[in-house]
């Protein structure tokens, strides 16, 4: 009976470890994706590099 509640603690703590890791991950792509937009639209408000699109 102990090795199977060790086993069921592993796996616990295992997908405990997988959910942080996959939380992290999307809180980073959510910080480069409000960059990305914040960058894209200084561009677009400011011109790029400070040079018409046109030109």
């Amino acid at each position: 009976m102990t090795e199977q509640k060790d086993r069921l603690a592993r796996a616990r703590e295992e997908i405990a470890a997988r959910v942080a890791r996959f939380k992290a991950t999307q809180e980073k792509f959510e910080r480069e994706r409000e960059q990305y937009c914040t960058t894209t639209l200084e561009n677009a408000l400011n011109g790029f590099e400070g040079k018409p699109f046109w030109s």
